[in-house]
């Protein structure tokens, strides 16, 4: 076993949180979350997407970190160090798997971001009505050279500072970005929340009705609870790996999603008062923040500044959860393969990039190309998102919970006993029963069987 003296590693427990927090806080917080709870209802979902948090996303976060720590192996050389001789290491290559297949399609959608805070800075939103600004996005992603232009800066941005590694460059980049974020963040939700009009908005997240409720809306909360903290794909995993013996995972894992959590409810207070304050539909679904938040900050004063620094805060999001994702890739190659961090990182993200062309291209030329129903992108996002994600997160969690020692958990844990554990047995149960439960439903709801 590689000892951790050996290989790169945290400074300490803010930097691995701020990597950490920064996987989890990605286009799913700022992007999806928002028209998810619009789609749902409001704060009535909010309130089952925060249980599924705590009773699924929080114990199979705590899985992942333990599984990679205690092995000092990313996802696939974790399964191979503490089960040797099994088939686990599937569960591995399933997760670099997911990783490979989503950032294929993040780094295209990551582009367009990009390409919209250029377009914020031009003052290109200015003047247009709705339906323009909707013309406008599907003229954009149906072009063929410039979201590819857009997906390759992005991926070329997350390749630098995967390169440099996990001290000098992850983790120097996320200490920068994540309070870039955050500030951000609160400067956008203090416009939104003064706006005449914002009380709906406010009562439209935190005033529940539970007869909005469907079994389909707790279904999509279950799922983006688990998807939204980056679960599944073996990043935590290889994040855990690289965290100090003495750091205690227990208190980093309740502080990760805490700042996941956070992060999703002030994107949604950003968003919604404003939504309402200008009459815009709140169940606006995927075109929320490309179609209809450029129509929204552009009726507000001093609107082209919001646009731009929100634009800008989805870019950070995106990089942010694009280095984690590269990272899973890199560390097996790098660990398994004896393959030089600056040849992985560059020949992963050439591989990555041009196997996204076809999904950017699925919106313009590829846009008749389809199988079973569906254009290249959508394939490429269900069959990660819907069967490697949930598979992956069914596995670490057995894993933690048959398959592993429980004596082997609480010592690492307890950072060989020299911390209270309390929360072993009540940790453990989720692990072994509920988690399981709950994303086979999420897997099988995919599957269109529930």
């Amino acid at each position: 076993m590689t000892s951790v003296s050996q290989r790169d590693s945290f400074t300490g427990k803010y930097g691995f949180i701020a990597a950490a927090a920064g996987s989890a806080i990605g286009l799913g917080n700022i992007w999806k979350f928002p028209y998810i709870t619009g789609v749902y209802g409001g704060s009535a979902f909010i309130i089952v997407y925060l249980i599924c948090i705590l009773l699924i996303g929080l114990p199979v976060m705590l899985s992942e970190i333990t599984v990679g720590r205690r092995a000092q192996k990313g996802g696939f050389g974790a399964y191979k160090n503490l089960a040797p001789g099994t088939p686990w290491f599937f569960s591995g290559y399933m997760g670099i798997a997911a990783a490979f297949l989503i950032l294929s399609f993040y780094g295209v959608v990551a582009g367009w971001t990009m390409e919209y805070v250029v377009k914020a800075l031009t003052g290109a939103f200015s003047g247009k009505t709705p339906d323009e600004i909707g013309a406008m996005f599907g003229g954009f992603i149906g072009q063929t050279a410039k979201p590819i232009f857009w997906q390759i800066g992005f991926m070329s941005l997350t390749c630098f500072i995967v390169i440099a590694g996990i001290k000098n460059g992850i983790e120097r980049y996320s200490k920068i970005l994540m309070p870039v974020l955050l500030v951000i963040l609160f400067f956008l939700c203090a416009r939104s929340v003064t706006l005449d009009g914002a009380a709906k908005g406010f009562e439209f997240l935190f005033k529940p009705d539970f007869s909005k409720l469907s079994s389909e809306a707790v279904l999509a909360a279950l799922g983006h609870a688990f998807f939204s903290l980056s679960l599944g794909m073996g990043t935590l995993v290889t994040y855990g790996s690289y965290v100090k013996k003495n750091e205690s995972l227990g208190p980093l894992a309740v502080h990760i999603t805490t700042a996941d959590t956070i992060i999703a409810l002030l994107a949604g207070i950003a968003i919604f008062p404003a939504v309402f304050a200008f009459g815009i539909e709140p169940a606006a679904g995927p075109g929320l923040v490309f179609v209809t938040l450029p129509n929204v900050f552009q009726q507000m004063p001093f609107g082209s500044f919001f646009c731009v620094l929100f634009f800008f805060l989805l870019a950070i999001a995106a990089l942010t959860s694009s280095i984690s994702i590269l990272e899973v890739v890199v560390t097996h190659l790098v660990e398994d393969f004896r393959v030089s961090r600056k040849t992985a990182t560059i020949v992963t993200t050439l591989v990555i990039t041009l196997f996204g062309i076809p999904c950017s291209l699925s919106f313009g030329v590829m846009s008749e190309f389809k199988f079973l129903g569906a254009n290249f992108f959508d394939n490429v996002d269900h069959i990660a998102s819907n069967f490697l994600l949930p598979l992956g997160g069914l596995c670490i969690s057995l894993f933690v919970g048959w398959k592993m020692a429980r004596k082997d958990v609480e010592d690492e844990l307890s950072n060989g006993g020299t911390l209270g554990t309390g929360y072993l047995t009540i940790f453990l149960f989720l692990a072994k029963i509920v988690a399981p439960i709950a994303i086979t439903a999420v897997f099988l709801h995919g599957l269109n069987i529930i």
